[in-house]
């Protein structure tokens, strides 16, 4: 039944005064319905109106049962909002952490590359015509990757950011694992040319839901990580496969392999192997992290594996979606 502005004004009286009034009480009896408060410890947490006119009426054991339970439902009520809070309090001290900790990484990560590439700039701006061209040669090169080092990580950085501050623009469609391999590793570190980089496809027509520009940089931050700690001519390669209804991506190098106790933290924010904090010249510290977080938005787990005989595995897993679905 719909409620007219009187009973709505007797439903804000019980509010107001955490009693019940209404049809069957001596509070506001004219009301066609028996309102009735969801009580906390500390205040109403809500209204429940009870049609009564035209209605039998409830004797005092259906009023008390109805009383009890309406009691017990405002108590639940109250504990979901207070663990509502406790939650948004914990993820409010989270935010505020990262925030520090994105602040001092930044500071630490972007001072080495840039003193790096004034040094050299300057190296070259003073004394390029002396140079022997093998030396400009590897100047500029180091220039060139301290550029690039700081452009994934700014990268990096604002995804992070992003992630934390804009979570509701995250929107998921399906996406042909195919085109979104293709333009990650084009996006890949230029060292990736010295190494033998493979791509390995179940099925070409091999669909997944995803944010693609997400995903891609999932991928380029764990195949940057084998390019960077491979030596040349190590095997690289990223694989899809179909596992039930989800689609396993995998990347593979046949490197030195990560130790068991550098495993267990390498998705920690800024734990960088062999030394447990961040280095730019590592670049561990917020990647593999992010990955971690960007993985768990779509669903999924990331993990690290040894692979037999040599080297690492790094999967994660991503829902499938057929060419039906799509349709």
């Amino acid at each position: 039944m719909e409620l007219g502005s009187e009973e709505i004004g007797v439903a804000k009286w019980v509010q107001r005064n955490n009693k019940h009034a209404g049809a069957t009480t001596n509070t506001l009896p004219d009301a066609k319905c028996l309102f009735l408060s969801v009580r906390g410890t500390q205040e109403v947490m809500g209204i429940v109106g009870i049609p009564i006119v035209g209605y039998s009426i409830p004797d005092a054991f259906e009023k008390n049962l109805m009383i009890a339970i309406l009691s017990e439902c405002g108590l639940s009520q109250e504990r979901i909002r207070l663990q509502e809070e406790r939650n948004k309090a914990a993820l409010q001290t989270q935010k505020e952490r990262l925030q520090a900790d994105l602040l001092r990484a930044v500071s630490h990560d972007l001072r080495t590359p840039l003193t790096n590439i004034g040094s050299n700039a300057d190296t070259l701006m003073q004394k390029e015509s002396a140079l022997d061209p093998a030396i400009r040669k590897k100047l500029y090169t180091a220039i060139y990757d301290d550029t690039n080092r700081l452009i994934n990580m700014t990268e990096n950085l604002l995804v992070a950011t992003h992630l934390e501050t804009d979570t509701e623009s995250f929107k998921m469609r399906p996406e042909l694992i195919k085109n979104v391999f293709q333009s990650a590793v084009v996006h890949l570190d230029r060292r990736a040319a010295e190494h033998h980089i493979s791509v390995h496809l179940e099925d070409t027509t091999l669909m997944a839901a995803m944010n693609a520009s997400l995903i891609q940089r999932v991928i380029i931050n764990i195949m940057n990580n084998a390019i960077q700690y491979t030596p040349k001519e190590s095997k690289i390669e990223l694989r899809a496969v179909k596992k039930g209804n989800v689609v396993q991506i995998s990347v593979t190098d046949d490197g030195p392999g990560i130790p068991d106790d550098a495993k267990r933290h390498l998705f920690d924010l800024f734990y960088t192997a062999g030394q447990g904090k961040t280095d730019c010249q590592r670049g561990l510290g917020l990647g593999l992290n992010l990955c971690q977080s960007i993985v768990a938005m779509h669903g999924g787990k990331i993990d690290v594996l040894d692979h037999i005989p040599a080297g690492t595995t790094f999967q994660f897993t991503l829902p499938s979606v057929s060419a039906e679905q799509v349709k």
